[in-house]
């Protein structure tokens, strides 16, 4: 069968893909940081995961506001990288693994979830600003995109999103195979990129979420999306998203890596977390 082998959780900052590209990984606000996205690319590379799921949210790029599903579900053996509006990266379109994808889109519909299911899927900073950090380039390991509305309301509260991940867990020990599945979910910290409050960091917020995620994922799951953005600026709604990754990896996942840093307008962290024990596979309400 499948197995979960471990989660990770960060942010996806357009700035920390300027600095990667730029070479500036050495700059002084910018290193802990980089050498936290390294101690979990070595981590990572110890697990040897045969694909990494990847929970975030596409930023108007591939999806639009006439068109912006709850959760979209990326089934395919390649996913080109998003325009932008700018250059494109300099990397190769990313492997998927579609077999694995079928199996967890038909999962997910027998545990109650219905995702919108993507033959064709470009993605963007969401999944690729970290991404280069956590893999090595030319790509290695496929991906399966699950991307998350957080842009158009309604959203899904951080408690299905939390169920989401559960369901993923399930699905993973269920796959037939011998496969080692690693999650990753993107997006935050607190950030504020508009009105007067725009540059807005809530460090001790910030803190204080990745030490729920860490030992008391239920409580983050139980609050509004209206707290989240209290607390954290409208932006930081995108939190939401690691719940899926927290979620997949069982209640006695344990940290492996935490690096938490404020270079730039939104806080950064990673947070490497090893898989809980398996759980039975089980139904739920939607």
């Amino acid at each position: 069968m499948g197995r979960l082998i471990g989660g990770i959780g960060c942010s996806h900052s357009p700035a920390l893909a300027g600095m990667f590209d730029s070479g500036k990984q050495d700059a002084p606000d910018w290193k802990p940081v980089f050498d936290g996205f390294a101690a979990a690319k070595a981590w990572l590379a110890a697990l040897r995961p045969d694909v990494v799921v990847v929970a975030y949210n596409d930023h108007l790029n591939h999806f639009f506001f006439d068109f912006y599903p709850t959760f979209a579900l990326g089934v395919a053996e390649q996913f080109p990288l998003a325009d932008e509006g700018r250059a494109t990266r300099a990397f190769d379109p990313l492997p998927g693994h579609s077999a694995f994808g079928w199996h967890l889109a038909k999962s997910l519909v027998q545990d109650e979830f219905d995702p919108t299911i993507c033959q064709e899927l470009a993605v963007d900073h969401g999944v690729l600003a970290p991404l280069p950090m956590l893999l090595d380039h030319p790509w290695r390991v496929p991906i399966v995109p699950l991307a998350v509305n957080v842009i158009q309301h309604p959203l899904p509260t951080a408690r299905r999103c939390f169920r989401l991940g559960q369901a993923i867990g399930r699905a993973v020990e269920s796959y037939p195979g011998k496969l080692d599945v690693a999650v990753l979910g993107t997006g935050g910290l607190s950030h504020q990129l508009h009105g007067p409050d725009f540059g807005a960091v809530n460090p001790a917020w910030d803190q204080a979420f990745l030490d729920l995620l860490e030992a008391d994922p239920e409580a983050l799951a139980a609050l509004s999306h209206d707290e989240y953005m209290r607390r954290g600026g409208a932006e930081a709604v995108e939190m939401i998203i690691w719940l899926i990754m927290r979620g997949a990896l069982g209640p006695t996942a344990r940290r492996a890596h935490r690096i938490y840093g404020t270079p730039a307008v939104t806080g950064l962290a990673v947070l490497a977390l090893e898989a809980g024990a398996p759980r039975e596979r089980v139904g739920h309400p939607s």
